[in-house]
């Protein structure tokens, strides 16, 4: 399955679920209509659940679920993501992606970083790695064993707080233009990218488009979320 998804000649897809999933087997219908739009669309699902609680100044905490439930939802998930030969992956905990039987786990940089997590989940699995607007760290990423890099946020996103926007700062798609020409590794590009803004970021070079919102907040459904995307995607 990460051979199919990781080795390709064009732009795919790359869904992260909503942060919370309140109904296991709700949620594993609307991902099933998701991938069943078309067949190679999609090459990647990450599974990133946050505990998000609101706070009195307007902000949003983000803390970790239970493994309990992550498993769980983990556990119904997978095999439908398998059925579609679209790779799984766990977000932020490498000891749980092995726990999970996942294909891969993303490792954000406040994370433990590539070699701890390589230690943990062995030489098989892959390991993806955020790397902001940071030449610097998607050059060290790519050094320390990561299997792919992910740049953003491109555009305003409700998925990061404002400090970390702030902190980790805004890329271009010179970043995408750069990485294309001199690395192989393949990149993300993330951060509220909808149908009407993708395209500079597919022309760039990026290898996978990271959705949310623009598909799971779909008027019409994550599948009509899903098959926006495919007139502007380049074809197999």
């Amino acid at each position: 399955i990460t051979e199919n998804c990781y080795n390709f000649m064009t732009t795919q897809l790359y869904l992260i679920s909503p942060p919370q999933i309140d109904d296991i087997s709700q949620f594993s219908n609307i991902l099933e209509e998701a991938l069943s739009v078309e067949e190679g669309l999609v090459g990647a699902f990450q599974l990133r659940l946050k505990d998000e609680k609101p706070l009195e100044d307007g902000r949003t905490t983000h803390n970790a679920p239970s493994d309990e439930w992550v498993l769980a939802v983990a556990q119904k998930l997978k095999p439908i993501c398998h059925k579609h030969d679209v790779a799984f992956i766990l977000n932020d905990n490498p000891q749980l992606a092995v726990d999970c039987g996942a294909d891969g786990v993303h490792v954000g940089q406040e994370d433990g970083g590539i070699k701890a997590a390589r230690a943990i989940v062995g030489q098989d699995m892959v390991i993806g790695a955020t790397c902001h607007d940071s030449r610097h760290l998607s050059m060290s990423a790519g050094e320390e064993g990561a299997d792919y890099v992910a740049f953003g946020a491109f555009y305003p996103t409700n998925s990061k707080t404002p400090e970390a926007l702030e902190k980790w700062g805004t890329p271009t798609v010179d970043i995408l233009n750069w990485w294309d020409e001199m690395m192989e590794l393949p990149c993300v590009a993330i951060g509220g990218i909808t149908p009407d803004n993708v395209k500079p970021l597919i022309d760039a070079g990026a290898d996978f488009i990271a959705v949310i919102s623009a598909v799971w907040n779909h008027p019409d459904g994550a599948a009509a979320g899903v098959e926006a995307f495919k007139s502007i995607m380049p074809q197999t």
